[in-house]
């Protein structure tokens, strides 16, 4: 255990310092300058007051020796300031975070119940039914995002207004509003989820229920409720718990899109501003935040498959 301990955590360094040092090669890469967008994006600004804003920021060194600065803040506990109005980036970041967890946390929780839901029932059942919730799950895959937020939106804020169309009331404030506030941005990252969960738990559910000990059960009388959940599900859980934390990290960049959709005050919101401004320290921060997310779940994904899988846990 503390070897694999050790190796996850030199891994996540490693990963951390890739990640962030190609953000920001990448973003100072990008066309345009914070420089102009601090000044107004026009031409009436003088050579020389461009000049004079680029030190200030600190933007006329060596691009090596920003990133050693950013680095050194980041070694202290500090991710450096906003190029624009002077706040601190783990501030600005902490206060998105709730809005971004709220989406992506509902959107795992929804569509793991029913994706196991429907994957287990299509996989005991089959026929007709199975078949069914199969052409179901497909159809909900093949429909597009931005499709089906504008149908939402549409139907469900416009048409008929049950919930907002834009917009985030926290949980704290009010659980009621906070629900309504995230339906629609849930319901948009949902569709897809629950088809890929759906199709991953048929597909391993399938293959567990050919195998020779729940041949050996149902021969034995054993109902198939009893069989179905108190053995097959605990060996088919492995690829489906994979899926779950692959759909976490993918659904960290679907934020990105469904805060910009519902105007959302969350993290991909903040990604998408900084990009614009090109505020580098801002743009950082996030890729930091996210990698950090990215590495929180591949542990709880290791550490649920030693649970799960003794056999696993021996291998590591």
């Amino acid at each position: 255990m503390a070897r694999t301990v050790l190796h996850w955590l030199l891994s996540s360094i490693v990963l951390l310092l890739a990640v962030t040092g190609v953000t920001f090669v990448l973003s100072s890469l990008a066309p345009g300058s914070a420089v102009s967008a601090v000044l107004g994006n026009d031409t009436t600004y003088t050579q020389q007051q461009y000049d004079q804003v680029k030190h200030q920021l600190g933007l006329d060194r060596p691009l090596p020796d920003q990133y050693w600065h950013w680095l050194t803040n980041l070694f202290h506990g500090s991710l450096g300031t906003d190029l624009f109005n002077g706040q601190p980036i783990t501030q600005a970041l902490n206060e998105r975070v709730g809005p971004s967890m709220s989406i992506i946390m509902t959107t795992i929780v929804v569509s793991g119940l029913l994706g196991i839901g429907f994957g287990v029932y299509s996989a005991a059942r089959g026929g007709i039914v199975g078949k069914f919730l199969d052409f179901i799950a497909i159809s909900a895959f093949a429909v597009p995002n931005f499709w089906l937020a504008v149908v939402l939106i549409e139907v469900f804020a416009v048409e008929i207004p049950l919930f907002p169309a834009t917009g985030y009331v926290s949980l704290t404030s009010d659980p009621a509003q906070w629900a309504r506030s995230i339906a629609l941005p849930v319901v948009t990252l949902s569709a897809a989820a629950t088809a890929l969960i759906a199709r991953q738990t048929r597909d391993s559910m399938l293959r567990v229920l050919a195998r020779d000990f729940v041949v050996s059960l149902r021969a034995q009388g054993l109902s198939t409720r009893s069989i179905v959940f108190k053995h097959a599900l605990r060996n088919a859980a492995l690829p489906v718990i994979t899926a779950l934390g692959l759909m976490f990290i993918s659904l960290l960049a679907g934020t990105v899109f469904v805060e910009d959709v519902f105007a959302i005050p969350g993290m991909g919101q903040e990604a998408v501003n900084a990009g614009a401004l090109h505020d580098l320290p801002l743009i950082e921060g996030v890729a930091l935040y996210f990698t950090v997310f990215v590495i929180a779940v591949n542990l709880l994904v290791d550490v649920s498959y030693g649970i799960l899988s003794p056999r696993s846990r021996v291998a590591r």
